[in-house]
């Protein structure tokens, strides 16, 4: 079996050829922190969470590095309305969107760099694109520093458009611009408008440095001049991605060698953002919705696909989830015990064929997901007297499949994910349908069924399924 991943730069669907063998080197774009996390903006770190698991349990030593924008144009118009300073602004959102990962599960990269920690690097870039012919100084005094894309003739490569199709870049005043498509390396500081924080020293005034030129110093810092794959949303193929290729190449760096881009997620056809007003942010969506069932949701589409949210459809995610989990908790009472699971590459063996060819085949998770349920399925029909070790051998394949999913409800991420709160109303509830299921074992035994019956339809009533097992009496939601 062949990893393949569809690469954005051929529009192809190929191989997957590590530049180093066993190594594997990745860069996704992360967020740009002006405000807190919707379900939108996590998305691209769950897809690149379960990408990078899927790679380790293909035996692969993951660098993965995501980047946090900590200074931009829209950073420091939005402290400016809110009275406080940019960089408070952009910690305290960082630490939103911690929260937000952490609960979702999505591993820590290898690194994390921030933009303002690596203004040198940039700086060091943009003189090696001037000393090359690719950039320049703008001539009208304001500081700037443009890339020229009429210098790079393979600029629109990644994208697939032509130069003289493209509009005006839109990130800085035209007046400098040799050509109005040209891009920003270096915004010069605007005294009048701009805090004094906002700005580093550099040989052409004090400023700081355009977004597209953060990403590409931070991706060759920390993975060099060439390595396997770059990540993000959709919506940062152009002109982001675009920009980075250019001035990377442009500085004599081969930069990526796969390009991949996870779909939106929309809401009413739009893709989710705060221009829109049709936010959904992390925190307020986990006060209806469990963080293990917002991930299903999420890792069950595929990446490359936009998925439409609602809650309804959350739910009936939600509700799937809770299948699987059934399942496991029935062949846990029936084993005597929770199924093991190997660690790392060694997971691979405990994993159906047809779920590691559906991984393999560009992250194809729908398909994964279609082999788990079907799994499930298989495991149900052998409870509760079918053959003890068939059915150990299914619930680890389940565990397996969950767990390379970031999905294993029995890792303890998931165990303290609720909080304090959440368990004290487990316990509570747990108490009150244990006493209900007792009184209905005592009615059931001086025969009075229609009692029994009575409480059954209560539960149930309240969304709690009882089923009699040789185990006992056991419920569910």
């Amino acid at each position: 079996m062949t990893l393949r991943f569809h690469d954005t730069a051929t529009r192809e669907t190929r191989d997957f050829a590590p530049l180093e063998p066993g190594r594997v080197g990745i860069y996704l774009c992360g967020l740009t922190v002006q405000s807190e996390p919707h379900v939108g903006h996590v998305r691209s770190a769950v897809d690149f969470d379960v990408l990078s698991r899927w790679l380790t349990v293909r035996g692969y030593d993951v660098t993965l590095i995501r980047n946090i924008t900590d200074i931009d144009d829209k950073i420091l118009a939005k402290a400016a309305e809110q009275g406080r300073p940019w960089y408070n602004l952009a910690y305290a959102m960082r630490r939103e969107l911690d929260a937000a990962y952490d609960a979702l599960h999505v591993a820590p990269p290898t690194y994390e760099p921030v933009a303002t920690g690596h203004v040198p690097e940039m700086v060091e870039l943009i003189e090696r694109l001037i000393d090359a012919g690719n950039a320049y100084a703008a001539a009208d005094g304001s500081g700037d520093v443009y890339f020229d894309v009429a210098s790079w003739p393979d600029y629109g490569a990644l994208t697939h458009q032509r130069v003289e199709d493209m509009e005006a870049a839109a990130d800085a005043d035209p007046r400098g611009k040799r050509d109005p498509r040209d891009f920003a390396l270096w915004k010069g500081w605007k005294q009048d408008s701009e805090p004094a924080t906002a700005s580093w020293p550099s040989p052409w005034g004090r400023g700081r440095p355009g977004w597209h030129i953060e990403c590409s110093a931070m991706a060759l810092k920390y993975l060099g001049g060439s390595f396997d794959i770059h990540g993000g949303g959709v919506d940062l193929r152009f002109p982001h991605h675009e920009n980075e290729q250019a001035q990377s190449r442009a500085a004599g760096f081969g930069f990526a060698s796969y390009w991949l881009h996870n779909a939106w997620i929309t809401t009413s056809g739009e893709k989710m953002s705060k221009s829109l007003g049709n936010s959904l942010v992390v925190p307020a969506v986990l006060e209806r919705s469990r963080a293990i069932d917002l991930r299903f949701y999420i890792v069950a589409a595929h990446y490359r696909s936009h998925v439409e949210f609602s809650f309804e459809a959350l739910d009936e995610a939600a509700a799937g989830f809770a299948r699987i989990e059934h399942f496991l908790g029935r062949a846990v009472e029936v084993l005597g015990g929770v199924p093991d699971l190997a660690d790392g590459p060694e997971l691979l063996d405990a994993l159906p064929t047809d779920f590691v060819e559906a991984m393999d085949d560009d992250l194809g998770t729908p398909a994964a997901v279609a082999v788990l349920y079907d799994t499930v399925r298989e495991g149900n029909r052998l409870l509760p007297g079918g053959s003890s070790e068939e059915l150990s051998r299914l619930a680890g394949e389940v565990r397996a499949m969950l767990a390379t999913l970031g999905l294993d409800p029995f890792d303890p991420h998931w165990a303290r994910a609720g909080g304090a709160a959440e368990e004290r109303l487990t316990a509570a509830v747990d108490a009150l349908v244990a006493a209900l299921v007792e009184q209905r074992a005592t009615a059931r035994a001086a025969r009075d069924f229609a009692a029994a019956d009575a409480i059954r339809d209560r539960l149930k009533a309240a969304g709690i399924e009882l089923e009699d097992t040789p185990q006992g009496p056991r419920w569910t939601l």
